[in-house]
């Protein structure tokens, strides 16, 4: 029996005015996985997150989501931006910022409405934040802020999760804390998260997705400091990966 891949990307390229930012990307992601993207700079990624978002069409090629269009797809798919889209300082709480991750899954949402509440509450338990519900948005740490983007993305039952630099603006033991939380969500769901700290992703994902411009696949059982350095251009940190293209 054929079972669509959770995310399929074929022969996908995309430019802004003259200018290339993706060639000809293949990508296959598995129901299940967890895969890791990384890359420098100017890289593509954003892009490529927002052609899979369906924010963005493909000038070239076609991206199937859960076997439909990205746009299709919108509402089963969880997603987690580097910067949060909300003011601190709003007067909101952590359960309300949390219910807003099922505005547009019907028509008359309102805070107010007992399945919303219910909702949040179940979504900050799956991420262990359950006991900041009440709290001032503003009032949070980094890493108690993560929980509850994660438990925003999470409110709406996704099958997919994707995730933009999770952990850029907190510490490493957080950091720890967090991915080994996604470690745990990757029992349910599928998961593609952008990082530049590649050094973590190595110990989670199954996959690595090196982008610049193009893409190529790494395992993450070996060293290859070479294909590093030629990614970012500099000394970076280790990851342990075998360079292997996929045609």
């Amino acid at each position: 029996m054929h079972i669509n891949p959770a995310i399929l990307i074929e022969n996908v390229s995309f430019s802004y005015g003259e200018s290339r930012v993706l060639e000809q990307i293949n990508l296959r992601i598995a129901s299940g996985e967890f895969i890791g993207l990384v890359g420098p700079n100017a890289g593509g990624k954003s892009t490529l997150l927002k052609l899979i978002l369906g924010l963005l069409k493909p000038q070239v090629g076609r991206i199937e989501v859960l076997g439909q269009t990205p746009r299709q797809a919108a509402q089963r798919i969880g997603y987690v931006s580097q910067f949060p889209t909300f003011a601190r300082d709003f007067p909101i709480t952590v359960a309300q910022v949390v219910a807003m991750g099922r505005i547009g899954m019907n028509s008359s949402w309102r805070w107010q409405r007992t399945a919303n509440q219910h909702a949040a509450r179940l979504a900050l338990a799956e991420v262990e934040a359950v006991d900041l519900a009440e709290r001032h948005i503003g009032s949070l740490s980094g890493g108690q802020l993560q929980r509850v983007l994660l438990a925003r993305a999470l409110v709406g039952k996704p099958k997919i999760l994707i995730l933009d630099e999770p952990t850029a603006n907190i510490d490493q033991r957080v950091e720890g804390d967090i991915f080994q939380l996604l470690a745990t969500l990757n029992q349910h769901l599928t998961i593609l998260l952008v990082s530049h700290d590649i050094a973590f992703i190595s110990e989670y994902v199954s996959r690595v997705a090196c982008l610049n411009r193009t893409l190529i696949y790494h395992d993450t059982d070996a060293v290859d400091d070479q294909i590093i350095s030629q990614l970012y251009g500099g000394h970076i940190r280790r990851v342990t990966h075998r360079h292997v293209i996929h045609e």
